[in-house]
């Protein structure tokens, strides 16, 4: 569906209504997501000034395709926090993962004169010549997840910790099985080109080393459950004993967790990744080889939506003595057991 065409004197704006269409800019839906799924809700925060009602806020929102829950995730959490302010209107643009398309919708924001735009790009690299243009536009940019390749293309950047990631996976592997020297370790990674991947594998490969351990047998899929179940298949062949797995995704996880069933395996121990509702009721029961997974916040665009909303209004982040809103803001990667799932089941996302 599409929303209407945005008019403000203020910045002269002109829509461009036909061009819109055609890039399917709708506003406050998710067209490729269930509709009877809820976003993960955080508890609710003490009201601040910064949540009173000011001047409105227009902001343009682009993310990929949600073809994994985590993704999908970011975009409802997004558009429900957007939906908490009445001086916020969210223009989104349908959900892609063909470059040049999400290029085209910044591109439609920068015409329309959005205040602000919330970019979770497919590609980082592709995407930092337009958000340069868009903030050489005066339009303020909050770049999320995947970096763009100049710092100057975007006001703010809303990033998980990969490396923390790998670095929480390996050190809790280590308390596990690190005294034993011997212990075999393996790795399921996501996609190796992205520089995602390569910093979780990077701070994994650097927490195992601290207590003397190495991965030993390492595959790589792409966050999806097909690819996740053919890799793990791959892995548990080539390795027929193992202490301890770590999967970077729990989305593949769900393939990772039917090919260890269908090899009949279980003399290891397995770690996640991301955080997704399932796998932390598994370790909640307690009944499968899954005993922790590592958060990646799926909150990160509905954190940039409220950052936007505050540069826009030139506020601050309330809790900070700092006047402006951080260049950068790097979330946690907790680790997730049975002793503290409840703690985080809450914002926990649907695989």
């Amino acid at each position: 569906m599409s929303g209407p065409a945005l008019s403000r004197p203020r910045r002269g704006w002109i829509a461009a209504a036909g061009t819109a269409a055609a890039l399917a800019l709708v506003v406050g839906c998710t067209s490729n997501t269930p509709e009877e799924e809820e976003a993960p809700q955080a508890a609710p925060a003490a009201a601040t000034g910064n949540d009173e009602s000011g001047e409105k806020v227009v902001i343009g929102f682009s993310a990929p395709a949600a073809d994994h829950g985590w993704m999908g995730s970011i975009t409802k959490s997004a558009v429900a926090e957007a939906g908490k302010y009445d001086d916020v209107e969210l223009v989104q643009a349908e959900a892609t993962n063909d470059v040049n398309l999400q290029i085209s919708q910044v591109e439609q924001f920068i015409n329309d004169g959005v205040d602000a735009i919330v970019l979770l790009p497919f590609d980082g690299a592709a995407l930092t010549e337009v958000a340069i243009e868009a903030m050489q536009a005066g339009i303020v940019v909050v770049n999320v997840d995947r970096e763009f390749e100049d710092p100057d293309a975007a006001r703010t950047t809303v990033l998980g910790d990969n490396y923390g990631m790998g670095v929480s996976a390996g050190a809790y592997i280590c308390g596990e099985v690190g005294g034993n020297p011997d212990a075999k370790v393996a790795e399921i990674a996501g996609i190796d080109s992205l520089p995602l991947t390569q910093d979780r594998s990077q701070g994994f490969e650097d927490a195992l080393a601290a207590c003397g351990l190495s991965v030993s047998n390492r595959v790589a899929a792409d966050f999806t459950v097909q690819g996740g179940e053919s890799a793990a298949a791959n892995l548990l062949q080539a390795a027929p004993e193992l202490d301890a797995i770590w999967n970077h995704d729990d989305d593949q996880g769900v393939g990772v967790l039917a090919a260890i069933e269908n090899a009949g395996r279980d003399e290891f121990i397995m770690v996640g990744g991301a955080g997704s509702k399932n796998v932390m009721e598994a370790i909640q029961a307690d009944d499968s080889v899954l005993k922790a997974t590592v958060v990646y916040p799926s909150t990160q665009a509905a954190d940039g939506i409220k950052l936007a909303r505050l540069l826009v209004q030139g506020k601050s982040m309330s809790d900070l003595v700092e006047v402006e809103v951080p260049r950068t803001v790097q979330l946690y990667a907790p680790v997730v057991t049975k002793e503290n799932v409840d703690q985080y089941l809450p914002t926990a996302f649907e695989s």
